[in-house]
This record gives structure tokens, C-alpha cells and sequence, in this order.
């Protein structure tokens, strides 16, 4: 964890040089060419944190499919521990190494309270707990409704991801449009910079606080438009034990 920080932080300080030093020998300007590093190194972060929430969000799209792979595993006659690993492998791609670590618990210490409970924490999504917590009480008790019960949790799931969908594709032109009228100034800055007199114009300390400021609108503006566009995720009702 410590070392993918580490590589996290240096690419992005390289990415802040690179731009930089591209700039400057377009603008010859150290004030243009140290906000255009900064913009780029905050660009590189978002790009981070964007591949971060498409994985969380292929994780929470993939809970309905394991929810098909435990009725039909619990239908065919495996317990649900042999259900659970079997996903190792049958499971969505997404989720496969997390009923990796399962099986691999299982097998060195065949506690299955245990070995759930560590997968419940390492998915740490509201649909995931629904379905752990549903085979913890089956596991435990007997329950015999333990199918209707997925099948229940598998519809609402469905439900949830469908509306979730529809909102973001009616958000994802308006975020679109919003991210170009972000980044529209800054090109024709940079188009701009590439004269002598705008190099010196911005090169002064009027200059250098008018760079500023635009950049500190710029992010203020961009995080409160993703701030107004963010879907409230689901609170965890099973949290961990």
C-alpha cells in the first residue's frame, strides 16, 4: 500500500516537471508554466480517483450476478461455503480476488464466520453486506428461506443500479459540457502564451495573481459541480463486526 503511494506521488510529480517544462518552452513564462503543472498534476489526481470510483462502481454492478452464482450454486447442492469459493473462479472478474483471499482463509483455517467476515470487510458495499449477513444468519440458523431471500436482495439491487444508471446518463452531458467550459480558458491561455507579450503580461505580479486566482476558481468551480452531480451512495445498514 505504502509503495503504490509512493509510485502515486512521484508520477505525479513527473507529470507536474514534464508539463511544466513543455510549457515553459512554449511560453517561456515560469508563472504560465508552473499553474499549467499544477493543473496537470490536479488533472492526473482526478484521473486517479475516477479509475478508483469505476472499480467501486464495477464492484457494486457485479453483486446481482454473484447473487445468480449463489442461488444456482445452493440449488445444485454445495454449501454455502463451497458456493462462496467456488466464485474464485465463477465469480465476476471484478470480484474474484476477494473470494480468492475466502478460499484461501477457508482453507488454512475453516472458520467460516471468520473468513465472511474478512471478505465483508475488504468489499465494504451495502449490497454486500445485505448478501453476508443474509448467509451468516442461514449458516448459523437453517434458515430455509435463505433462496427467497437473495432473490428479494438480487431485485432491489437490479432496482438501485438501473435508476442509478438512467440518472448518470441524463448527468453525463451537462458534467461533460461543464468540463469543457473548465478547461476552455486554459487552452486559449496557452494558446495565447505562445506570444511574447502575453509571456510578460502574466509574468508580472498583476499577472501571477490573476493565474491564481483563475486557478483557484477553476477547482472550486470543479469540485462543487461534482459535489451537486454525486449520487448518495447507499448507507452500509450490516456494518462490520
Amino acid at each position: 500500500m505504502a509503495n503504490d503511494k509512493t509510485k502515486k506521488i512521484f508520477r505525479i510529480f513527473l507529470i507536474f516537471v514534464v508539463t511544466s517544462g513543455f510549457v515553459f518552452l512554449v511560453a517561456n513564462s515560469t508563472a504560465i508554466a508552473t499553474v499549467f503543472g499544477f493543473i496537470s498534476a490536479a488533472a492526473s489526481t482526478i484521473n486517479s480517483k475516477r479509475h478508483q470510483n469505476r472499480n467501486l462502481q464495477a464492484m457494486n454492478s457485479a453483486w446481482p450476478e454473484v447473487i445468480d452464482h449463489l442461488i444456482s450454486g445452493i440449488q445444485s447442492g454445495l454449501s454455502i461455503s463451497e458456493t462462496l469459493t467456488a466464485l474464485e473462479w465463477r465469480g465476476p472478474e471484478v470480484l474474484r480476488s476477494h473470494f480468492a483471499d475466502f478460499a484461501e482463509k477457508m482453507r488454512v483455517t475453516g472458520d467460516f464466520n471468520s473468513a465472511l467476515n474478512d471478505l465483508k470487510k475488504s468489499c465494504g458495499q451495502h449490497g454486500s453486506d445485505q448478501i453476508f449477513e443474509a448467509l451468516v444468519i442461514s449458516k448459523s440458523l437453517g434458515g430455509n428461506e435463505l433462496l427467497n431471500i437473495l432473490r428479494t436482495v438480487g431485485t432491489f439491487l437490479r432496482q438501485d443500479l438501473a435508476l442509478r444508471r438512467e440518472i448518470e446518463v441524463k448527468h453525463g452531458w451537462i458534467k461533460n459540457s461543464a468540463h469543457l467550459s473548465a478547461a476552455a480558458p486554459w487552452l486559449l491561455l496557452l494558446l495565447l502564451s505562445t506570444q511574447p507579450s502575453t509571456s510578460r503580461a502574466f509574468s508580472t505580479s498583476t499577472g501571477i495573481l490573476i493565474l491564481l486566482s483563475g486557478f483557484g476558481m477553476t477547482c472550486t468551480a470543479y469540485f462543487w459541480m461534482n459535489r451537486l452531480g454525486k449520487l448518495p451512495e447507499l448507507p452500509r445498514v450490516f456494518g462490520e463486526r
